[in-house]
Formats: C-alpha cells, sequence, structure tokens
C-alpha cells in the first residue's frame, strides 16, 4: 500500500520543500507539476541513497524554481503495517493525502 501527499508550493520554497520530503524517509516517489497540472518532473527516491546522487536532481529543481511562480508536489509513501486504516489528518494547509 502506498500514500500520496500533494503540497502546493511558490518556486522560492520548491527546494527547501524536496530537501524536507526527502529527509523524512520513507518516500519512493516525488512528482512536480507545474499549477495547471501538467508533470513537468518525477523522480524514484530510494533508502539509502548518498546526497551525491540527488545533486544533479536539486540543480533541475533549482532550475525549475526560478521559472514556476506556483507548482504541485506529488509525494508516494511507502504506508507501514502498524500504521492506522485513517492516517491522521495532515499538519500543513494545502495538503491532501491519498491512500492506496
Amino acid at each position: 500500500m502506498s500514500i500520496k501527499e500533494t503540497f502546493f508550493v511558490n518556486g522560492e520554497n520548491l527546494l527547501k520543500k524536496i530537501k524536507e520530503i526527502i529527509a523524512e524517509g520513507n518516500v519512493t516517489k516525488i512528482s512536480l507539476s507545474d499549477k495547471s497540472g501538467k508533470e513537468i518532473m518525477s523522480f524514484p527516491v530510494t533508502i539509502g541513497v548518498v546526497g551525491v546522487v540527488f545533486a544533479p536532481i536539486f540543480a533541475a529543481v533549482g532550475a525549475l524554481a526560478a521559472l514556476l511562480t506556483e507548482c504541485k508536489i506529488t509525494v508516494e509513501k511507502k504506508k507501514d503495517d502498524d500504521d492506522t486504516i485513517n492516517p491522521e489528518p495532515p499538519a500543513e494547509s494545502g495538503t491532501t493525502v491519498e491512500v492506496k
């Protein structure tokens, strides 16, 4: 099972939010879309990957941040077996959680 979370951020906060999401752990995939919903970039996040591997991704995200005023980040996380069926509501406003 996986959980999808969606975050809406402006361009200047995009790279910071991506780094926070990766630091959280248990993330399997991150997708970036523009405000109209068109997917711009998608990349898998594997456990145990060294930060050097993410350097080109961070460079690309930084370039996108300069071009985008507003974007949507969709994060796919692996759902733990000990989680309940109904996850806690997200703390941030503008966040959507979808359980598959």
